[in-house]
């Protein structure tokens, strides 16, 4: 026997709702997930960096004093801005060609 026009149709229906949601939100849904988890790793780990350089401050206030510390942590800063600033000012050694004379 042959199937019903309204039976075909509907299964035409159901078939480009399928391949629709398979190419739009299958795909959003795993960007979405992949963004959450991305985002939540992201706030443990800055989270994690900070009370380990909390630790790791404590401990040298225990081993040096606060002074001590305060002094380590500051050079540490400064050796790293001087670093920073050093590598995002790189000027050329010569003047370019058909510069102004």
């Amino acid at each position: 026997m042959k199937e019903s026009y309204a039976a075909r149709f509907a299964d035409l229906l159901e078939g480009i709702a399928a391949r629709v949601r398979s190419l739009t939100v299958d795909r959003l849904d795993r960007g979405i997930t992949l963004t959450a988890f991305g985002t939540a790793a992201a706030v443990l780990i800055v989270a994690a960096l900070v009370l380990i350089s909390v630790a790791l401050f404590r401990l040298l206030a225990i081993a040096t004093g606060a002074t001590g510390a305060y002094g380590a942590f500051g050079g540490l800063f400064l050796v790293a801005g001087w670093l920073s600033w050093r590598k995002g000012r790189q000027v050329p050694e010569e003047p370019p060609p058909g510069g102004s004379e």
